[in-house]
């Protein structure tokens, strides 16, 4: 655009604007068109707030303040982009003070009531707390109670032992109970704490489905059902080496170091992508698989280590001291139903979260602090401090948290790490090899019952599951000859003295018709 054009444009432009019909000032407007005082003393006053702190997460915060009822409604709407995989997070009550944790429930999150077995459907995005969401309910469900009690009362009597219930939890007298927020787009959170023990929060990442897909615009179920049946071309290719060596792999065996690819659907978006496989063996351990995912529509990766061989009679629980910066450069397996914990930083990790890790005891103390950082700001920028939406105190004891993390990494620290793998998949490299290492112990313990219902070891059987599916087909033999019996003996009582249907018929037709005229002379 040359200058000309540009004077030309500020100058019409500008004209527009000092005449009054373009680019007006709005305040100006509204005044002479009477409004200000309305917005005032009238319905709704609505401010418009964007947090970006160049993390995943950016949401428009909607307020809504009525001036005659003084109700007050925050409403969010996301404004960022979908998660990679979905997120669940599930968080035991058992304290007053838990009630104020902020909540970010986004419009595709559903929020449960674990306990009450209550759940509240996507909807309206609320950027709120524990106690907020809970008053919302406890409000709806309280709403028509007077017209069941009148129309139907033992609706109302049902709905009003619920109600009892939920006041007793709101007033701290049923603690412990749990809640769960569980959101395919992955935008939603519960306010973690440094203080949570073990157990109390429960934070996992899943990939989505294709009907979960189809309902966030990601894709379609319908092909997504294709490809996982075969019918789409990519799907029907033969595993190849990635050097392309043109012989399947269908009778092959898989050969260490050697990088094999799959067709796959993408967990993001749900079209055809690749998986990358590798086998790798660890010494003085066991072989594993890594897997690589890459798509190239949407931009979607992961990296998971997968364990293979037989279920252990029992867990392990390996225990490392970290003493200097030799120790963080030690490899580290944490397989995907390992929890991992560091009792002198006060860290402790479920099983599931991060999947499965090969990589250095620093490398993955990084990748937990990133991840916590990004959680709790909001933003992966070590500059971020939470914006003002963060108690002060909560701030100042997740700077401490982060700052004793820092110096766990830099090696200015000792510390424990602990990993508890109830499938005994995890591993700590030994520096002292075949010898023992002074620094790790390892010790194998009963797994709980919970552990193994996790697990669905309890439905799996071992022994003498040949006599039971011996049993089990002698009984199905012996009634599908019961069946065959009962039939035959239907079918003699229906036809007596073997004759057939048709022939009886055809006797009382016989039987009914008139006899012929006697023709004959005498």
């Amino acid at each position: 655009m040359d200058n000309s054009h540009s004077e030309f444009v500020t100058s019409e432009y500008g004209s527009k604007a000092n005449g009054g019909d373009l680019f007006e000032d709005v305040g100006k407007k509204v005044e002479a068109m009477g409004l200000s005082e309305a917005m005032t003393e009238g319905t709704n006053a609505t401010s418009l707030e964007t947090e970006d702190e160049e993390g995943p997460k950016v949401i428009d915060e909607i307020e809504s303040l009525c001036m005659n009822c003084h109700e007050d409604n925050t409403e969010i709407q996301q404004a960022g982009e979908i998660q990679q995989r979905g997120l669940k997070c599930v968080f035991t009550l058992d304290h007053n003070d838990d009630f104020e944790r902020q909540i970010v429930k986004s419009d595709t999150c559903v929020f449960r009531l674990e306990d009450l077995d209550l759940t509240m459907p996507a909807g309206r995005g609320q950027l709120t707390n524990i106690e907020g969401i809970l008053v919302v309910i406890l409000k709806d469900l309280e709403e028509k109670q007077p017209e069941r009690r009148e129309k139907i009362p033992e609706m109302y009597e049902k709905i009003n032992e619920f109600v009892q219930k939920l006041i007793k939890m709101m007033n701290g007298v049923r603690f412990p109970f749990k809640i769960s927020i569980d959101d395919p787009a992955g935008n939603s959170s519960i306010e973690p704490s440094p203080k949570d023990k073990a157990g109390k929060y429960e934070r996992t990442e899943y990939l989505r489905t294709a009907e979960q897909n189809e309902a966030l615009s990601l894709g379609d179920a319908a092909e997504a059902a294709k490809i996982e049946e075969g019918g789409n071309e990519t799907a029907h290719v033969v595993p190849q080496l990635q050097e392309d060596t043109g012989e399947g792999l269908e009778d092959a065996e898989i050969v260490e170091g050697e990088v094999y690819s799959f067709p796959a659907s993408c967990p993001g978006c749900t079209k055809p992508c690749a998986t990358h496989m590798k086998m790798v063996e660890i010494p003085h351990f066991k072989q594993v698989v890594i897997m690589s995912t890459v798509c190239d529509h949407c931009g979607y990766r992961s990296n998971e280590v997968k364990t293979g061989g037989e279920v252990p009679a029992k867990g392990r629980r390996i225990t490392l001291k970290v003493e200097d910066v030799q120790d963080l450069a030690r490899d580290i397996l944490k397989s995907e139903s390992c929890a991992f914990s560091c009792p002198e930083l006060d860290l402790h990790v479920q099983p599931g979260t991060l999947g499965g890790r090969f990589t250095t005891v620093e490398g993955l103390l990084t990748q937990i602090g990133d991840d916590l950082h990004a959680q709790v700001f909001e933003s992966t920028s070590k500059d971020a401090t939470g914006g003002d939406s963060m108690a002060t105190e909560s701030k100042k004891r997740w700077f401490e948290f982060f700052t004793a993390m820092e110096d766990a990494v830099t090696g200015k620290c000792k510390f424990t790490v602990v990993l508890e793998d109830p499938l005994a998949s995890s591993y700590v490299q030994n520096l002292c090899a075949p010898d023992p290492d002074p620094q790790i112990t390892i010790e194998d313990y009963e797994r709980t019952e919970e552990e193994e219902e996790d697990l669905g070891l309890k439905d799996i059987k071992t022994e003498g599951y040949e006599e039971d599916h011996a049993r089990e087909v002698a009984t199905a033999q012996s009634e599908a000859a019961d069946s065959a019996r009962a039939a035959e003996d239907k079918a003699s009582n229906t036809e007596p003295h073997g004759k057939s249907e048709a022939q009886s018929k055809g006797k009382i037709e016989t039987a009914m018709r008139p006899a012929a005229p006697d023709t004959s002379t005498e």
